[in-house]
């Protein structure tokens, strides 16, 4: 591959990022299409993997611009080339990712875009999936969790020793309205 070809499916990956992040986050959510895989994309995933390269191209020739050193974190995947998947995480860095250090099993971050507000901020972890259960725990922004289903408007978490049901709106890790088991 010539240095301007790469150069040009650089750079097309990157205005397809950018295509990507313009459209309203509804539309991208019900906009799904098949990638190569057959599954849809965007579709969330977790890292498989302790050591994870997130690469600026797919392929191992591609310089790695991000070093992931913990299974389970989230990633949403927003494009496949072959057995490569382009990823986000939730601060919004993007790249490519071989499809064997990805995971089918979910997670999420609680509330993500709390966790630079100066005020403490908790997220109830409930009994159950409603507002008048017991609060059985509290999360910090930035937890790292597993989730066992989503409603649509409720999701089943689990993290150490403590499992209950958590807004789906406080997670980064489900799509709004999405459910599954």
């Amino acid at each position: 591959m010539t240095t301007k070809t790469r150069l040009f499916s650089f750079v097309f990956s990157l205005t397809l990022g950018l295509v990507t992040l313009l459209l309203p986050f509804d539309s991208i959510a019900q906009s799904t299409t098949k990638g190569a895989s057959g599954l849809p994309i965007p579709r969330f995933v977790s890292l498989k993997a302790k050591r994870v390269n997130m690469r600026v191209g797919p392929g191992q020739n591609y310089k790695v611009s991000w070093l992931y050193t913990r299974a389970g974190i989230p990633m949403e995947i927003v494009q496949e080339y072959d057995n490569w998947r382009r990823v986000r995480d939730l601060d919004g860095t993007e790249g490519w990712v071989f499809h064997s250090l990805l995971s089918g099993e979910r997670s999420a971050v609680a509330a993500p875009w709390m966790r630079t507000k100066v005020e403490a901020s908790h997220i109830n972890v409930y009994k159950k999936a409603t507002q008048n259960s017991t609060i059985s725990a509290k999360l910090e922004p930035g937890v790292v969790t597993k989730i066992e289903q989503c409603t649509g408007d409720w999701c089943e978490i689990r993290v150490e020793n403590i499992q209950g049901w958590v807004s789906q709106s406080e997670l980064w890790g489900a799509y709004p309205g999405e459910a599954f088991k």
